[in-house]
């Protein structure tokens, strides 16, 4: 009987010390991407600068583009006019396509300021504490990140920095699945 104690309690501890599948963690990829082209893209609601709050989830339906950025990142402030002008305003009045810029851990002060200084007129939504970034990458990873969310809401592509090559395809993709 004591074995048999002895071995239940052993068994516990197991049980209790061993980790369960949702918290172990991802390893990132070569880019620090924790989320892969063709997986449901993670649910999250985010707060836009306006005040207004919008949950992925509900955007089904539409080709969905988010770009990860800062002020302080110098690559994204390159990125963003080439977004504003080749994607947001070839796209702005589709029903079938959103675009949201998620400013990685600033105040509301600061992004409002970034996006008058960037010329975008895009929705800007914050993500205190970078919360939704890591979501999709790992937390410390660098910006500027693109992730492209097809209508069914699986990741259909993702950039990481900014190169002329990479843009064009990110074009070319977003203009492919909104003819679907």
């Amino acid at each position: 009987m004591r074995n048999l104690l002895l071995f239940g309690l052993l068994m516990a501890g197991c049980l209790l010390t061993a980790s369960p599948a949702w918290a172990q963690q991802v390893t990132p990829d070569a880019v620090g991407y924790i989320v892969k082209t063709g997986q449901t893209a993670p649910d999250f609601e985010m707060t836009l600068t306006d005040g207004s709050r919008v949950r992925l989830s509900s955007l089904r339906g539409k080709v969905v583009m988010l770009q990860f950025t800062a002020s302080w990142c110098g690559v994204c402030r390159k990125e963003m006019p080439f977004i504003e002008k080749d994607i947001w305003q070839k796209h702005k009045d589709n029903q079938d396509f959103a675009l949201y810029g998620i400013d990685r851990d600033e105040p509301l002060k600061k992004v409002q300021a970034f996006v008058q200084q960037t010329k975008i007129t895009y929705p800007m939504a914050l993500d205190p504490g970078a919360d939704i970034f890591a979501l999709y990458a790992d937390r410390k990873a660098g910006i500027t990140r693109n992730v492209l969310i097809d209508k069914e809401g699986k990741i259909a592509l993702m950039t990481r920095l900014y190169n002329e090559k990479e843009f064009a395809a990110l074009c070319a993709k977003i203009d492919e699945l909104l003819k679907k």
